[in-house]
């Protein structure tokens, strides 16, 4: 399931609240992202 992180408060705000607004229901802020669950590394040559 994706779930999505206010950049405000940061708060996890499911997708079926994002269908009908695109506004963190705690705080208001429009600035949402979805976490990485995993960490990359790039080796430099």
């Amino acid at each position: 399931m994706v779930e999505y992180k206010c950049f405000n408060c940061n708060k996890k705000v499911s997708i079926n609240y994002l269908r009908k607004k695109i506004r963190c229901p705690y705080c208001g802020s429009k600035i949402l992202f979805k976490p990485r669950t995993t960490i990359t590394k790039v080796k430099a040559r």
